[in-house]
């Protein structure tokens, strides 16, 4: 695997220096293009919306009307409520990513066109005039960027006429032809870069069309199927068919999140149902570019493919019931990425890494000449930037907390959520890695706990690392054995907010009759400390922190002396409702 510096992607970093990046945006299904693709125009799959479910790229160009998927579509609510929309496309090179060209009321509206769109070199092209009368669908499938194959300057006059004479739909679907489309193999990031940059110059070019958009840029899929984040899936199944974790929905609103649905009536290309979760899948970067998200934010709420139906939701007051109730709550509405409040006090953004269209071309095929990168005999990690961003504020107060009970040789974990948002806990076993990662989805304002059998799987021993949205970081460590004696400390930890202030607040608890020594380290973001603190049996002794100075940013470790292998680390971002930086212990050792 390999990644790209900024000297390689200027136009993309400027892009994320001037506007906001959302860096938890993951695509909605761990597979390919048109199965994330329907998410973004329809909401779903199809579990939701008829009963099946597509996972492989099938039905992704314009065929025969006798077969197609029947739900419904997002642009048809559009049009049912009267909100313009349009999809922008060269209909012969759109590289199979329009989704909508599978479904059977759109193939419907080819046919009835009267001049049928195929996808050979000789489309004909859309006329609004004549082709909306009583066919409203054909606009999402018909040649609507008309131009010689291959001739991208070409495409792109149609989508400048429509701005320039006041045309410009209320809602714009774009699609990229394949030498811009970024995938690897036709294209390349910096014929990419062009593509954005000529689709921001065109919205630009006229002020007042300006004043009133959103562009959002983001990406169907990650081939790569890697990334350090776990994704916020519903519970996968055990092996013996149970769920591995909760969540605090009903188990019919969690059914619709995995993969036990007939696949679509005549399609011959889809896997047989196996009950996998199927998403959200890896993360995926998406730009939110606008006069209301300029500045060079992060946005780090969890969101996915249906977030921008949300968006547009909140915008139209169109309502899409496709999206399930999972991802509702795990993924939010992109509304977070704007300051609709004062927006003129960010600062104008500048964009390097410009280029013409023979620059990107010529810069790609000298690309495609370099050697083929060979692996270092002694690879390292790569080593990420340091730095911090100004970083939105997020809706997630979280909670998890440890219960010992050395008589039944359990440890119980109990998950809360103050928040505004729901969350995704992903719980590792460090001393059963065979066995499936535990997910706990916890809505705001409620919790779950869950027990794992200490005495019976490790001889007491336990090691339980969990991970939760934007950096939140739990692990509890320890022995069982340890509380059986006659008398023993019993230490346990409690941690706390100060919404208000962003303060931290941590109580050292001793339930045993013995006194302990606790220790406490910063490993990340302070330079005092430690702190050894001494709780006698039965008692408790409270630890307060500011955080102002880390951006309310924290990361410590807590050890007792009643047990060699007890370990707490507490790590995260405490919200505050006011925005913050990124994570200022990013790139550095140890973070």
């Amino acid at each position: 695997m390999s990644y790209y510096k900024e000297a390689e992607l200027p136009f993309q970093f400027a892009l994320a220096n001037a506007f906001t990046l959302c860096d938890a945006y993951h695509c909605s299904m761990h597979t390919g293009t048109n199965s994330n693709r329907m998410f973004m125009w329809t909401g779903t799959n199809g579990p939701t919306a008829a009963g099946v479910a597509s996972l492989n790229n099938e039905w992704d160009s314009i065929d025969s009307s006798a077969l197609g998927y029947e739900w419904k579509t997002y642009p048809e609510r559009l049009q049912e409520a009267k909100v313009s929309w349009m999809v922008y496309q060269n209909m012969p090179d759109n590289f199979g990513d329009n989704p909508l060209a599978g479904f059977k009321q759109y193939r419907v509206a080819n046919e009835a066109s009267g001049k049928p769109v195929s996808n050979e070199a000789l489309s004909p092209a859309y006329d609004p005039a004549s082709d909306d009368a009583g066919n409203p669908l054909y606009k999402g499938i018909a040649n609507t960027m008309p131009g010689p194959l291959g001739d991208v300057n070409a495409y792109f006059e149609t989508f400048r006429q429509d701005i320039r004479n006041g045309k410009l739909p209320q809602v714009s679907f774009v699609i990229a032809p394949a030498t811009y489309s970024e995938h690897p193999g036709p294209s390349s990031p910096v014929q990419g870069a062009w593509y954005i940059q000529e689709t921001l110059d065109a919205l630009t070019a006229v002020p007042d069309v300006w004043s009133k958009t959103v562009l959002l840029v983001n990406f169907d899929e990650n081939d790569g199927y890697f990334d350090h984040v776990p994704s916020p899936s519903a519970p996968s199944l055990n092996p013996d068919g149970t769920p591995a974790g909760k969540t605090t929905l009903r188990e019919s609103d969690v059914a619709f999140e995995r993969f036990t649905h007939p696949n679509p009536p005549g399609t011959t290309g889809q896997p047989q149902p196996d009950g996998r979760v199927y998403g959200p899948g890896v993360r995926v970067p998406l730009y939110v570019i606008s006069p209301w998200s300029r500045g060079g934010w992060v946005d780090s709420q969890v969101f996915d493919h249906t977030s921008i139906i949300r968006f547009l939701e909140q915008r139209f007051g169109v309502k899409e019931p496709n999206i399930s109730r999972y991802r509702r709550a795990v993924c939010g509405d992109l509304t977070s990425a704007f300051n609709f409040k004062n927006p003129n006090n960010e600062p104008l953004p500048t964009l390097a890494g410009r280029k013409t269209l023979a620059q990107a071309d010529l810069l790609r095929a000298a690309q495609q000449q370099l050697p083929q990168i060979a692996p270092p005999a002694n690879p390292l990690l790569p080593v990420q930037a340091t730095g911090t961003r100004p970083s939105r504020a997020l809706p997630y107060e979280l909670h998890v907390s440890a219960r010992s009970n050395a008589l039944h040789g359990k440890v119980k974990l109990v998950f809360a959520n103050s928040g505004e948002a729901a969350a995704v806990f992903h719980v590792y076993d460090k001393l059963n890695l065979d066995r499936l990662p535990r997910r706990y989805m916890v809505e705001p304002n409620e919790r779950l706990d869950d027990e794992w059998a200490a005495a019976t799987d490790n001889a007491g021993l336990y090691d339980l690392w969990v991970l939760g949205p934007n950096g939140f970081h739990r692990h509890f460590k320890g022995d069982l054995n340890r509380l059986r004696s006659r008398g023993a400390p019993d230490p346990e930890i409690r941690v706390g907010y100060n919404v208000r202030r962003g303060d931290l607040h941590l109580k050292l608890r001793n339930e045993g009759e013995r006194a302990c020594v606790f220790t406490i380290k910063a490993l990340a973001y302070r330079n005092d400390g430690p702190w050894t603190v001494r709780v006698k049996g039965g008692d408790d002794v409270e630890q307060r922190w500011d955080l102002e100075d880390s951006g309310n940013w924290y990361d410590f470790e807590v050890r007792c002396d009643a047990d060699p292998a007890y370990l707490r680390r507490i790590a995260g971002r405490v919200e505050t409702g006011r925005h913050s930086v990124s994570d200022p212990a990013m790139g550095k050792p140890n973070a």
